[in-house]
């Protein structure tokens, strides 16, 4: 009986120190979140990533001290001064990543946060919003059907899963394009007291986009002056940070490469994976692939997307049948994409399976991709994800023939040029001030 007692003891008062420690960590959060000016939350089918760093820049170079987190093709924690630090995990991702993430790098100086919302779950993401990152702004790049499991069939209920993350009393910014979906999140933002914002890209010129050395969209660059006007930076001042941000691990930046004698145009679409985004992004590059170059395309199928690769299993034959003259397989499910490709009318001839079911090295996969082209231009189109055993040895070899030239997102986060302009002279007088004790 009283080893019974006792043990009931030790598991009150390890219950009640693990409340006690509960409740206090739930104080320091919210004491961390309470110190700052502004809390931005972004969330959205396509572009989060992207928008967060363009939303960073932005309040970088308004003068504010930003930090950042987004997760996208590669977790990365963005420092104030434009730096970024990866994100080491020990196991899976979860949400309650954002908590580590304020309680590390959310500094009593640190003014602004910007964070990429992980959550797909409509229930996770109300608790990240309510909870985790208390918005003042919060933004809903698109609509896209994406993630239907989790988040509903259809693009109204996709609409109303990411409005969970709509702030009390707040600020949603939205690029959406679609009338009646940009009407239904105006009214669950007003059901919740707060305003809807439309970041318009027709408000965006061409000379606006040239500042980007890779593929940029300007509903994008929309949201990030719609955020610039909200908190009082300038327009000059916001797209020269937008210009500076380090884009993400997959966007798409064109470059050409030499393939057993060709000369081909590599464009890693990777990160575009909804039907809408994909074809936008085909008819936005369309105009940049040489004249009468093959175009190949590459279905990147991870085993843990199936619900992708069947979707772009369609898209090929309805979709993009004129954008694609062949098109290789990578990874997984290569019988049963190439069996529907071809039963939508997509011709069997034009479909080569160099996934798992053959194994590839990387000698076969470049031999593959010339024997395509039977003139001396092709373009090569990487989609669907990005990880595959194929498609990094695809990618590692572009990055080796780039040579010097390649630096990582890591190594161009730290140069003093995409720095605000503030640290930008700081660190100009303390290379000085460092010289000038050399000489002495």
């Amino acid at each position: 009986m009283l080893a019974s007692f006792c043990g009931l003891g030790v598991l009150v008062l390890a219950t009640a120190a693990l409340v006690a420690y509960w409740h206090l960590s739930v104080r320091a959060h919210n004491r961390r979140l309470d110190q700052l000016d502004i809390r931005v939350h972004v969330n959205g089918i396509r572009g989060k990533s992207t928008v967060t760093r363009l939303v960073a820049g932005v309040l970088r170079e308004g003068g504010f001290v930003t930090v950042a987190k987004t997760t996208g093709s590669a977790a990365r924690v963005i420092g104030p001064t434009g730096a970024e630090t990866p994100i080491k995990r020990r196991g899976a991702a979860t949400i309650n990543e954002q908590i580590d993430i304020v309680a590390e790098h959310v500094t009593p100086e640190v003014e602004a946060l910007v964070m990429e919302c992980m959550a797909v779950r409509p229930l996770y993401q109300e608790y990240s919003q309510e909870y985790m990152v208390r918005s003042h702004i919060t933004i809903i790049s698109n609509v896209r059907e994406d993630h239907q499991e989790e988040m509903g069939e259809t693009l109204e209920e996709i609409a109303d899963s990411m409005s969970k993350t709509i702030p009390t009393n707040g600020i949603v910014i939205t690029a959406e394009d679609r009338p009646h979906l940009r009407e239904r999140l105006r009214r669950n933002a007003e059901a919740k007291g707060s305003t809807l914002v439309y970041a318009d890209p027709a408000g965006i010129s061409d000379a606006d986009m040239r500042g980007f050395d890779y593929l940029q969209f300007k509903e994008n660059v929309a949201i990030g002056l719609a955020v610039a006007q909200h908190v009082g930076v300038s327009r000059e001042a916001a797209l020269t940070g937008m210009w500076k941000s380090v884009p993400d691990v997959g966007v798409v930046r064109l470059r050409s490469y030499d393939i057993r004698g060709k000369e081909v145009l590599w464009v890693p679409m990777f990160a575009a994976n909804d039907r809408e985004s994909v074809v936008l992004t085909f008819d936005t590059l369309r105009s940049q692939f040489p004249p009468d170059a093959t175009v190949i395309g590459i279905l990147n199928n991870r085993r843990d997307r199936g619900r992708r690769a069947e979707l772009f299993a369609e898209m090929v034959p309805n979709d993009l049948e004129h954008h694609l003259d062949q098109v290789i397989t990578f990874g997984a499910y290569e019988d049963t994409v190439t069996k529907k490709m071809i039963e939508s009318g997509y011709g069997a001839e034009r479909i080569h399976n160099m996934g798992e079911t053959v194994q590839p090295s990387l000698d076969q996969i470049l031999d593959k991709i010339a024997s395509l082209i039977p003139g001396t231009h092709g373009v090569l189109v990487g989609m669907i994800n990005i990880h595959t055993e194929q498609a990094e040895l695809l990618i590692e070899h572009f990055q080796h023939l780039r040579g010097d030239e390649h630096r990582d997102e890591i190594d161009e986060s730290r140069d003093i040029a995409r720095a605000p302009i503030g640290v930008q002279r700081l660190q100009r007088a303390a290379a000085r001030a460092h010289d000038r004790a050399g000489d002495g």
